[in-house]
């Protein structure tokens, strides 16, 4: 069986700038209540785990908070660097942290519980670092996936294209529904610990969305379809013609449908 963790590692190699110039544009819209959730705000102690290009440490810093930031791909934490002047980013796979015990007034996690291969161990290392009384805020994507997520898994599902044995299902699978990702963060020993649904729609080029999931070779499909023949990937993608021109608005642009969850709880 493929190590999980081992599996994310070679995944997201140098995978910072595609990251950013695609995927990295449907997630700020949890940023507030993300941030709100974890109560940041001037003057408080935070970190961010899963900074990819530091979308949210970025946001945690115009509210004046005192950022630390951690990634586990080195290419993704020097971008965060880059974007983020004054945080302190360093890198650090999950479930462990470079950080002493009770230093933070919150920690923040964007779409990154799901990349870990033991939830529950990161959740528990997330607690130690978080002082009495502190804060923490994840959210992840509702599972199964579905809109924005799962476009191009719907269209390689149309020709058949089966998942291949070497290549693993996320382990938070089992809980990316409401009141599981409340009891995994309660069962970590979060008190309060609560999840709200995040909805939104994300405006995006079909082509430009095609390019993100499929040709910047940026996440699992299109680790899956890079194995495939021309003749298969054509399929695939004229199947994904037809279902994304379901999402059309009119102006050479698709609104598609994005569903998180936000799950909270404090020390």
């Amino acid at each position: 069986m493929v190590d999980f963790d081992a599996y994310e590692r070679d995944l997201w190699a140098g995978r910072a700038p595609a990251y950013e110039r695609g995927f990295a544009r449907l997630t700020p819209y949890t940023v507030e209540p993300l941030l709100d959730a974890a109560g940041v705000g001037a003057g408080t102690r935070v970190l961010d785990v899963g900074t990819g290009p530091g979308v949210v440490a970025a946001g945690a810093v115009r509210r004046g908070a005192k950022v630390s930031a951690i990634d586990a791909e080195p290419g993704m934490a020097e971008t965060a660097e880059r974007n983020v002047p004054g945080a302190d980013v360093r890198v650090a796979v999950l479930p462990e942290t470079p950080f002493g015990d009770e230093t933070f007034d919150g920690v923040v996690g964007n779409f990154v519980i799901n990349h870990v291969g033991e939830p529950g161990a990161a959740l528990t290392e997330l607690r130690r670092v978080l002082r009495p009384s502190g804060r923490l805020a994840l959210t992840c994507w509702r599972m199964p996936a579905s809109g924005a997520l799962a476009v191009v898994r719907d269209a390689m599902e149309v020709v058949g294209v089966p998942w291949p044995e070497d290549i693993p299902v996320t382990p938070f699978m089992e809980y990316g529904e409401p009141e599981a990702f409340r009891e995994l963060v309660a069962g970590a020993g979060f008190e309060d610990a609560g999840v709200d649904e995040v909805n939104w729609e994300h405006v995006v080029d079909p082509e430009e969305w095609w390019e993100t999931g499929v040709v910047a070779k940026v996440g699992s499909n299109a680790v899956i379809l890079s194995r495939q023949s021309p003749d298969v990937v054509a399929a695939v993608k004229a199947a994904y013609d037809e279902i994304i021109g379901r999402y059309a608005v009119g102006d050479g642009t698709v609104s598609l449908p994005a569903f998180a969850l936000l799950a909270y709880g404090s020390r």
